[in-house]
């Protein structure tokens, strides 16, 4: 990238943040500090309104805007890209939040660009494996969830846990969200657990956003949450299952809820692989389907399966 565009670049990401530390500038385009404070220096000299903070970062003066910003096909085929996303993978709120947005970054493109984009818009699909929600969970609330944790305020959340079929009023404190295996969760600190909890978004049957702020610095942060506790996928376990086909339609939409990653026909059963985060969570759901299930694999599956048994047959003696 050469200077003049760098100089444009950096303007642009000092225009999207209120404060802009010189180490991110460093990192965005791969150069020195000492660049970056001789970059900084030539827009001031230029005339931009560029404030500066000791041991903070750089600012534009309040009032100050560029012109609209124009797009490069790339960057066009790049966003269309991101809306496709958004569509399967997001929910009700921000799929609409962000149709709106392409809108109106649309309407600023140069008409060679609009044209390329409206050749390119049926050849790019998403595929989702993910079940369709219920009515009974809206699925709407990513949008309220964001409103909450940039404006730092508790919310009260009416929450279904699929571990115990219950349903549960929460008080929470939001400290990010994640999308992990096909689905959002919210990650807030629970005040009726007194814990940090992991709240998938479509178990949710309602949000409301209190006027009651929180301290965020009484938590840790998203990164530290993930650095501690994530990992998912990897500290998930490999589940393979068959079932007779005569079970499938019985099934239904339970198998996505327990985590289905695969589903193939061997013989004359369906073989299901889920990714089970607990073993035992996942061993107490195989149970309602007696003994038509047959595990393949893990054998740690079966100890379980052995031992729920066994717990079943002595409370019933």
């Amino acid at each position: 990238m050469n200077r003049i565009d760098r100089l444009s670049a950096i303007l642009i990401q000092l225009q999207g943040k209120k404060i802009v530390k010189a180490a991110e500038i460093a990192e965005r385009f791969d150069i020195s500090l000492r660049t970056v404070y001789r970059d900084v220096r030539a827009l001031q000299e230029a005339g931009v309104p560029i404030g500066a903070e000791a041991g903070t970062g750089y600012y534009l003066v309040e009032g100050y805007h560029l012109p609209p910003v124009m797009f490069s096909r790339e960057e066009a085929a790049a966003l269309l890209t991101g809306e496709k996303l958004m569509a399967n993978l997001s929910d009700h709120s921000n799929k609409k939040e962000f149709s709106n947005a392409m809108q109106k970054i649309k309407a600023v493109l140069r008409g060679s660009e609009k044209d390329f984009l409206e050749s390119l818009e049926d050849n790019i699909a998403v595929v989702s494996r993910r079940p369709p929600v219920g009515d009974e969970f809206p699925n709407r609330f990513l949008s309220d969830i964001q409103h909450a944790l940039g404006k730092q305020l508790i919310m009260e959340l009416d929450y279904f846990a699929l571990h115990n079929e219950t349903l549960t009023k929460r008080s929470v404190e939001p400290i990010g969200i994640i999308y992990m295996s096909g689905y959002w969760h919210l990650i807030a600190w629970c005040r009726l657990r007194h814990g940090y909890r992991d709240f998938r978004m479509d178990r949710i049957k309602n949000v409301a956003v209190s006027a009651d702020p929180y301290d965020k610095t009484r938590h840790i942060t998203l990164k530290e949450y993930t650095d501690r506790y994530g990992d998912y996928e990897s500290k998930a376990h490999v589940v393979k299952i068959r079932f007779p086909k005569a079970f499938g339609r019985r099934i239904g939409d339970q198998k996505f809820y327990y985590g289905l990653v695969e589903e193939q026909t061997v013989g004359e059963c369906l073989e299901m692989t889920f990714l089970a985060p607990c073993l035992e969570w996942f061993g107490r759901w195989l149970l309602l389907w007696g003994a038509a299930p047959e595990i393949v694999t893990p054998v740690e599956l079966t100890e379980k399966m052995q031992l729920l048994a066994t717990e079943i047959k002595q409370h019933y003696l």
